[in-house]
């Protein structure tokens, strides 16, 4: 009887742990799949050929359509790439809204012409608030804010993920809220937007100092900043108190060299080639970071 019980407090604690393990790995698998999409542009649903609903001239309109009537969204100094050939250039917008916009064309664009956004966001993880970039309401090692065809669908979206540390009478969340980069305010935290809801405060590194849930490799990119890689973090212990020694286990994962791949191609292109690639934030999401 006695070996009995202990073998089963034995598979007790492998059961807990194995649950916190699986959690917390599909939470910093999602991160790691997010962070690699942020800054993705995208005018329409993935395959869709967008095109110019008229001809356009000089400084004109113009309203883009998707052949298969997916929504498009643009926006005010968005760089698009219209038509082939000899007649291809790269046109800021002026005004944009939804399909719509207006810009100046140095060339003459027929109906049917293809339209295509350039290269992707550089802010796609937004540059932290400390420094060197001082970026006005950015990230922080709390709280990753990323923006972009995050799910590959093409819907633009703004998502902000977290990170409240607890102890282990008190553990914290870790949160995921997400909307639409056109939204007009930012939902409240709520439970339905939890990831993992027994997260702790990481172990000091080597030196004594915090580690921080996120942490960013920052590049000059023209006059602003860009960030290439992220670091995460999570400290979690297991839902329930080990059968054996009657405390909770805890664990730490950490992924600590996670490329945004967008803005790491966008960087290198427009550092080198073509500043133009590196798309503006939208106002929309400028909104949405406080």
């Amino acid at each position: 009887m006695s070996g009995m019980v202990q073998l089963m407090k034995t598979q007790g604690s492998i059961a807990n742990r194995t649950d916190m393990h699986s959690s917390v790995r599909s939470a910093t698998e999602l991160l790691q799949q997010e962070i690699g999409q942020a800054g993705r542009v995208s005018l329409g649903s993935p395959g869709a050929n967008v095109t110019l609903n008229a001809a356009v001239t000089g400084t004109s309109g113009f309203t883009l359509v998707a052949s298969d009537g997916s929504s498009i969204m643009v926006y005010p100094n968005e760089v698009l790439w219209v038509d082939v050939g000899t007649k291809q250039e790269a046109v800021p917008l002026a005004t944009g809204s939804g399909a719509s916009g207006t810009a100046f064309f140095q060339n003459n664009h027929a109906a049917g012409a293809q339209v295509s956004a350039l290269g992707a966001f550089g802010t796609g993880i937004v540059p932290p608030a400390a420094a060197p970039t001082s970026y006005p309401n950015g990230s922080t090692a709390t709280v990753l804010k990323l923006y972009g065809d995050i799910n590959g669908d093409g819907n633009m979206v703004y998502v902000e993920y977290t990170c409240t540390q607890g102890t282990s009478t008190a553990p914290g969340n870790l949160y995921r809220n997400q909307m639409s980069i056109a939204a007009g305010a930012k939902p409240a935290k709520d439970n339905t937007m939890v990831l993992l809801s027994n997260v702790l405060a990481n172990p000091n590194d080597a030196n004594g100092n915090a580690v921080p849930c996120f942490a960013y490799q920052v590049q000059p990119l023209g006059t602003s900043f860009c960030v290439t890689d992220v670091a995460v973090t999570l400290t979690v212990q297991t839902q329930n108190k080990d059968q054996q020694t009657n405390q909770f286990q805890p664990e730490t994962k950490a992924l600590l060299n996670v490329a945004p791949r967008n803005v790491v191609e966008v960087y290198d292109t427009a550092s080198l080639v073509d500043p133009l690639r590196s798309q503006p934030m939208p106002a929309s999401v400028t909104a949405l970071l406080p």
